[in-house]
């Protein structure tokens, strides 16, 4: 049983508990747990690695290892929007860091964290490959681009619930 009280709801420490008991020791079925895991809780907690690591017999550094290197795998939660800002060459020349700061201050988080009403999340990238359009961000895979600090304000307050 996963004691983690922090793991999630009990719901999904169930979810997750049946499926370790499901896999215990069957160390081939590591990308089945991690993609389990990852629908469970929408993301891959790190809490749940050392589970599954003790779990599937094999070290964490493996685990970690293999969620780094499949994109499709997260470590981070998912909030109900998610804005990437590209940091590549075109975009960095052209203020994206000036962009990313305005984002940062009117959520009042850092690059990585999640408002705490999980409405946001700031992530950072090297390349959105819309480099014509420079400065750019995606907010849940939509692309704004020719940005200027002040367009910031406008459209994180298009999404208004």
């Amino acid at each position: 049983m996963c004691d983690c009280k922090r793991l999630g709801t009990d719901t999904q420490v169930k979810k997750f508990d049946a499926l370790l008991d499901e896999h215990r020791g069957k160390k081939d079925n590591i990308m089945v747990v991690l993609q389990k895991t990852q629908n469970i809780f929408g993301y891959i907690p790190e809490l749940a690695v050392s589970k599954i690591a003790n779990a599937l017999k094999m070290p964490e550094s493996e685990i970690y290892g293999i969620i780094s290197f499949y994109s499709f795998f997260t470590l981070t939660p998912k909030a109900k929007y998610n804005i990437d800002v590209c940091l590549g060459t075109a975009c960095f020349v052209l203020g994206a860091q000036d962009i990313l700061d305005r984002i940062l201050g009117k959520l009042k988080v850092q690059v990585g964290e999640m408002t705490s009403d999980g409405k946001w999340i700031v992530t950072s990238c090297r390349c959105l490959g819309c480099c014509g359009l420079a400065p750019a961000i995606t907010i849940n895979g939509e692309v704004y681009g020719k940005l200027k600090p002040e367009d910031v304000d406008r459209i994180l307050d298009s999404f208004a619930d």
